[in-house]
């Protein structure tokens, strides 16, 4: 599989609305001295990023749904640490 140009994604491939889209720069606007991924590295350190098995993603429709699940899962580990250990015989 090709990788989609830069700065185009690879769901958004239609010429049609990347044309307009590029139309629609105003003229006043100069990139010309821009540096790509200036802010990168200071963004990441903020940032957790996890990528998750296509299964997986399946289930979760987005972030919040992830971040929900996490936190239901937390707390249930943190009561079955708090439990005390029965003694078996």
């Amino acid at each position: 599989m090709l990788d989609a140009p830069q700065g185009m994604k690879e769901d958004n491939m239609n010429p049609k609305v990347n044309a307009s889209s590029r139309d629609n720069m105003r003229p006043e606007y100069d990139f010309s001295g821009g540096v790509r991924g200036k802010f990168y590295k200071e963004y990441m350190k903020g940032t957790n990023v996890v990528l998750l098995d296509p299964d997986v993603a399946e289930v979760f429709p987005d972030s919040r749904a992830v971040n929900e699940a996490l936190r239901v899962l937390a707390q249930v580990a943190k009561r079955q640490a708090k439990r005390k250990p029965k003694k078996t015989a």
